[in-house]
């Protein structure tokens, strides 16, 4: 009983004290409360045959059906292979990216230039997925886009990009690490930031080349932050967004670019198949979750850092 008095004082000695972070804590928590955990309860209609006139504690039980017919769809491992393959190639190549590009500010000693090459690549962040579709079809247009204007004046046959299923993936990763590359390299620009002086004084003494201080100095600052973000990422290797993808998509491509994102948007909304759409997205999620859990044990395992 004391203790617990004793744990209650101190938590209105704390709150009393610090009440105003308190208060900017209490909106995140609240959108999380509200969009993400309350909307968990909803997952249920998974289980049941959902009708909107019963609603959902109204309807129907079912168990695993709308699973296993997901299970057996025969496009059922297309999305997998589409979702997962998008995913690892937009991994393989934004995660090392800003890393590299990171490193590479982090030696420039011109501050103008330093400033100018950070305002290039950190704009395209703030431009939108709508606009950044449409400078990619009007850039990729078989009769109007630029490239295949330059295709012209060199004598060449236009290509229809946007319509080729090998060629999504390339248009939607690189793209993307176009437009989010910059923004990803301001982390590890901190955390270099964060690096004691000294040692490079030391490494210097020492006769240390530029790429002996980055490999032996800035690298290692940086392996935690690094690591976080790549378990982070991993563990959403198969949530991929939706928006850019189903922007991206026309009938000529969709091999390629139909993914379980755009699936559940077609089938849960389009065709009001609510709870087949509520098991797909739950089946994904749970994929999501061991994967991030996997990983995270795997790089506690190796480098000793993690998530928890």
């Amino acid at each position: 009983m004391q203790v617990k008095s004793k744990i209650l004082g101190n938590a209105k000695k704390s709150l009393k004290r610090h009440w105003q972070l308190y208060l900017l804590v209490i909106p995140p928590v609240l959108y999380f409360l509200i969009f993400k955990y309350i909307p968990m309860f909803n997952s249920v209609i998974a289980f049941k045959d959902y009708s909107v006139v019963k609603g959902i504690w109204g309807s129907e039980w079912v168990g695993f059906k709308h699973f296993e017919m997901f299970f057996n769809n025969p496009q059922f491992w297309i999305l997998i292979k589409n979702t997962f393959f998008l995913s690892l190639y937009a991994l393989a190549v934004g995660f090392p990216i800003p890393i590299i590009l990171a490193l590479c500010l982090n030696e420039i000693r011109n501050g103008m230039f330093k400033k100018t090459v950070q305002l290039v690549t950190y704009a395209p962040y703030f431009i939108s997925t709508v606009i950044i579709v449409s400078m990619l079809t009007l850039m990729f247009s078989p009769r109007l886009g630029i490239v295949n204007q330059l295709f012209g004046t060199l004598g060449l046959e236009s290509i229809d990009f946007l319509g080729l299923p090998g060629m999504f993936r390339d248009i939607y990763v690189w793209s993307d690490v176009w437009q989010h590359a910059g923004y990803s390299a301001i982390i590890y620009l901190a955390a270099l930031s964060g690096v004691d002086p000294s040692q490079y004084e030391a490494a210097k003494v020492d006769g240390a080349t530029r790429l002996q201080k980055i490999f032996y100095i800035d690298i290692p600052s940086i392996m935690p932050v690094a690591t976080i973000i790549l378990i982070l990422s991993v563990g959403n290797i198969m949530a991929l967004g939706f928006e850019k993808v189903f922007l991206l998509q026309n009938p000529l491509n969709l091999a390629t670019s139909e993914v379980i994102s755009t699936y559940v948007y077609k089938i849960g909304l389009l065709n009001a198949n609510f709870s087949f759409a509520t098991a797909v997205g739950l089946f994904n999620s749970i994929i999501n979750l061991v994967l991030l859990v996997a990983v995270n044990a795997t790089s506690k395992k190796i480098s000793k850092n993690g998530l928890w």
